[in-house]
């Protein structure tokens, strides 16, 4: 014997601190620090332009409902709700406003927008549809990309934070 002991393989090699051994006998460790997009986040991005959209729209009906009431195709005591159309406009302007920050929040990845998103696409679905006598097909249209808003959200927002 010559006095030596022996070695595993790769014992006399050096590896630098912190990194994995490359022996093809231990398998690496990965672990990502981020997962990869998938699809769903053009649909997160699709609802807050969305939102953005249907915000303007909002605020630009609500300064219809408050400077020209004629504009509309019955009195405010046939809606649903029975509120002058200065109300709805003040109501209106607000949801709109809310909707274009949410959207703004919601293209920078932030988890209230989603939570806040969810929320104000609810309301202003059940404010268009007091308001549908009113204005029947935009009313409509509006609940029906307010229901995309809340599913994209609902369904792949987290999504959003990690891309």
């Amino acid at each position: 014997m010559s006095g030596t002991s022996p070695q595993a393989p790769g014992a006399g090699t050096t590896q630098p601190t912190g990194t994995q051994p490359t022996s093809p006998d231990i398998p690496r460790q990965y672990t990502p620090s981020r997962r990869e997009p998938t699809g769903w986040v053009g649909w997160i991005v699709f609802a807050a332009t969305l939102a953005l959209i249907v915000g303007v729209f909002d605020v630009i009906e609500g300064i219809v409902a408050l400077f020209r009431t004629s504009y509309y195709h019955v009195s405010s005591s046939g809606l649903v709700v029975t509120v002058n159309y200065t109300t709805w406009g003040w109501v209106h302007i607000a949801i709109g406003a809310v909707l274009i920050a949410t959207a703004l929040g919601l293209f920078a990845g932030q988890t209230w927008a989603r939570v806040v998103g969810i929320m104000i696409a609810a309301l202003s679905a059940i404010v268009n549809f007091g308001f549908i006598a009113a204005y029947p097909l935009w009313s409509i249209l509006v609940i029906a990309i307010d229901v995309f808003i809340i599913y994209a959200l609902t369904a792949h927002g987290a999504e959003m934070k990690e891309a």
